[in-house]
């Protein structure tokens, strides 16, 4: 019986631990996969997927590195497999169009949502490398060398990747544009 007391102590720590490590990225790895599938149900499954791997993975070795790396690379995978079980599914869901309400502030809410869904829709359409730049660096707020050790890159090569990046958008929108005037 003493012998399990000591394993359940050390388990107790490793709860607390991985629990800051949840509340330190849970928004962040949320609103990556967000922005990866475009479904709050589907990014909330595939949230929840990734912080179930990660425990069981930080269970078996605390001491990995950069937790938030390392949740980032799940969420990248399983997004990735996502896609794959969809393709292979072949089905279409329906486009579900939002009702405005023809109030000035919600007018003024709708044109800026619409710009962001033009952001949206292009950043979904650019290589995957420049949407994680983009997404870590832009919306998660974090530091080039952070984003660098994420992507297995040198600082100055992810440097050049968000320059190209945020050109490609830049290109991207700018067509977008021309084509409904």
């Amino acid at each position: 019986m003493s012998y399990f007391f000591p394993i359940i102590i050390i388990m107790a720590n490793y709860r607390k631990e991985f629990s800051k490590i949840y509340d330190q990225c849970i928004n962040k790895i949320y609103r990556f996969i967000l922005l990866k599938v475009s479904s709050e149900e589907v990014a909330q499954d595939l949230c929840s997927e990734t912080f179930l791997k990660g425990w069981e993975a930080y269970k078996n070795n605390p001491k990995i590195k950069n937790p938030s790396a390392f949740l980032y690379r799940i969420a990248r995978n399983l997004v990735i497999d996502y896609y794959r079980a969809k393709a292979r599914a072949q089905f279409v869901s329906p486009e579900v169009v939002p009702i405005i309400d023809p109030n000035p502030g919600l007018e003024e809410k709708a044109v800026l949502n619409s710009d962001l869904g033009q952001v949206k829709a292009v950043l979904a359409d650019l290589k995957e490398d420049y949407q994680n730049v983009i997404i870590w660096h832009y919306l998660d707020d974090l530091p080039i060398p952070k984003v660098a050790e994420m992507m297995d890159k040198t600082e100055e090569t992810t440097r050049v990747t968000l320059h190209r990046a945020l050109k490609a958008l830049k290109e991207e929108l700018d067509k977008r544009e021309v084509k409904e005037v």
